[in-house]
């Protein structure tokens, strides 16, 4: 999991549109995955640490909690119905979204095609 965060990291890197769209975000976000915690760190956009957890020192902002399975199912390049988006994971129980929701909503367009980065990983290994 590390290895897709740190190429979302690198994508990010390379995409000034993104890089523009999260220029106000400046938020550690936790990811947890099958119960492993992943922590993002963004400042303007960028993510400047990936660093896993558990840590409860880290303070997070807003958390996304689902399995590996529908995280797989979301980086696929056309990801079925109700993996196509991170509210879906929660519409469909596959997930869950804690902290400051508002945070979230504001940043949505950002944090989703910051985290779809991870399909062109996956394009590129089929």
């Amino acid at each position: 999991m590390i290895e897709t965060f740190t190429h979302i990291q690198s994508q990010l890197d390379a995409s000034p549109h993104l890089l523009r769209l999260g220029r106000l975000f400046s938020e550690t976000v936790l990811i947890e995955v099958d119960g492993d915690e992943y922590y993002l760190t963004f400042d303007k956009g960028r993510i400047v640490q990936v660093m896993q957890g558990p840590s409860r020192k880290t303070p997070w902002r807003f958390a996304l909690r689902t399995d590996a399975a529908a995280l797989s199912e979301f980086w696929q390049p056309r990801p079925a119905p109700g993996f196509h988006d991170v509210f879906g994971f929660v519409k469909i129980g596959r997930g869950r979204i804690d902290g400051d929701i508002l945070c979230l909503v504001k940043n949505l367009r950002f944090f989703k095609e910051v985290l779809g980065l991870a399909r062109s990983k996956q394009e590129q290994a089929a």
